[in-house]
């Protein structure tokens, strides 16, 4: 209910117009997979906290796409106009509701912005944050405009003016133009204005608050988009370093640590990149990843998933494996067999191929095999044969079951006694 203090009468706002988690106004509503509603901005610090449920109804979240309800945003947009100057107002004396500006007010203002209009620049671009949001048909409408309008805001980067580079940074992550030319235009070493764009974005992560660097790395890893470009960015100084120390468990959030995770998979497909990862100790981040007794980690899907693939990768080196099974006892080797099974199929798919690569291809390292049936990894290895896991997968965990020496008769025996409780997906 808000109040206006010059009639001294009250105003009544629908239910349905309040976000269930803020409890007010909504100006952006989004809804869940679940069908409940949200206001954007809200859901999106919850999931960022490393939810994923619902928090209306509890319920697990299959994904964390939004669907704009149109409808309740215009109805919301109707009754605050008809309300006029009744409308409760901030106390900067501006409207609670920011409407979302329409595509001809957005060209309105990129005309002006490219006339060399810029005395309003962070007012336009405030405007344009809000209007890619709102929806998927307004990200294309922008995402389009190859010609002027990325091209400027790849300028705005470079011009190294932060809290205007973290704003066109946070419109190109949502609209995510062709990769190709994004790359091309942010990594052109321009003299003129002062080179390329990974200094600005470099400084927006080890600067900017917990969303602007989640933003920076998607951009990062966007612009990584051939064997050329990524070695131009793995290779500049303070990237990986930054990277690797977003990973750790101790430090950063999972939204980060996930976005990272992502990026260092893009790249790690050079050979050269991946010597510098395993060289930098990436390996002992993802081990703590895979350890950790964190909630709001422990429980991530997608970092687990993450984590898995990058150290698949990394064990096709020859120091990547003597990195895993290290000097440890195997603790890493351990954590992945305990995410057999556990997390998903992909995730599962991902530790089999590292411990097949590990104790069957190359079997460099007794204590991978140790490791593996300490932890009872030759009776979750035997479930993986029944599972739904691809054939080629099956077809390794067999492999791994002969290597192992262990008897089959003994194994199915500890399977079928139950002693061993495994977690469905």
């Amino acid at each position: 209910m808000g109040r206006d203090d010059e009639t001294e009468t009250y105003i009544t706002v629908p239910s349905f117009f309040k976000c269930p988690i803020s409890l007010d106004v909504m100006t952006s509503p989004v809804s869940l997979c679940t069908g409940v509603t949200y206001d954007r901005a809200s859901i999106q610090r919850w999931l960022d906290g490393g939810n994923n449920t619902c928090p209306a109804t509890m319920q697990l979240l299959n994904t964390h796409d939004f669907v704009p309800n149109l409808t309740l945003q215009r109805l919301i947009h109707i009754w605050s106009h008809s309300l006029g100057s009744r409308y409760p107002r901030g106390g900067d004396g501006s409207p609670s509701v920011e409407l979302v500006p329409t595509k001809e007010e957005i060209n309105q203002s990129l005309k002006r912005l490219m006339s060399f209009e810029k005395d309003d620049i962070e007012e336009i671009l405030t405007k344009i944050v809000r209007f890619v949001k709102d929806s998927d048909s307004n990200r294309e409408f922008l995402a389009a405009r190859k010609m002027d309008f990325i091209p400027m805001l790849v300028d705005i980067i470079r011009s190294k003016k932060m809290e205007l580079a973290l704003m066109a940074i946070k419109i190109l992550d949502t609209i995510k133009p062709d990769r190709e030319m994004l790359s091309n235009l942010m990594l052109a070493n321009n003299d003129d204005d002062g080179g390329d764009c990974l200094p600005t974005i470099l400084l927006a992560i080890r600067r900017g608050n917990l969303q602007s660097k989640i933003e920076s790395v998607r951009v990062l890893d966007r612009i990584s988009y051939d064997a050329k470009s990524k070695l131009l960015v793995a290779e500049r100084d303070g990237v990986l370093t930054e990277m690797i120390k977003s990973i750790s468990v101790t430090e950063s959030d999972p939204s980060l640590i996930e976005a990272c995770l992502s990026f260092l998979i893009t790249i790690s497909k050079s050979k050269r990149v991946r010597s510098k990862l395993i060289a930098a100790r990436t390996i002992t981040k993802i081990k703590d990843i895979l350890m950790t007794t964190t909630e709001t980690l422990s429980t991530s899907v997608s970092v687990t998933e993450k984590s898995l693939k990058l150290l698949e990768t990394l064990s096709s080196k020859r120091e990547g494996r003597a990195e895993i099974c290290g000097d440890d006892n195997g603790r890493c080797v351990e954590g992945v067999v305990n995410k057999l099974l556990k997390v998903s199929t992909t995730a599962t798919e991902h530790a089999v191929t590292i411990l097949w690569c590990l104790c069957y291809v190359f079997r460099e390292d007794k204590k991978a095999e140790e490791a593996v049936e300490r932890s009872n990894g030759v009776t979750k290895l035997l479930v993986v044969i029944q599972s739904n896991c691809s054939g080629m997968v099956r077809q390794m965990a067999k492999d791994l079951i002969k290597v192992l020496k262990i008897h089959s008769s003994s194994a199915l025996s500890a399977y079928e006694t139950k002693t061993t409780h495994i977690m469905p997906f």
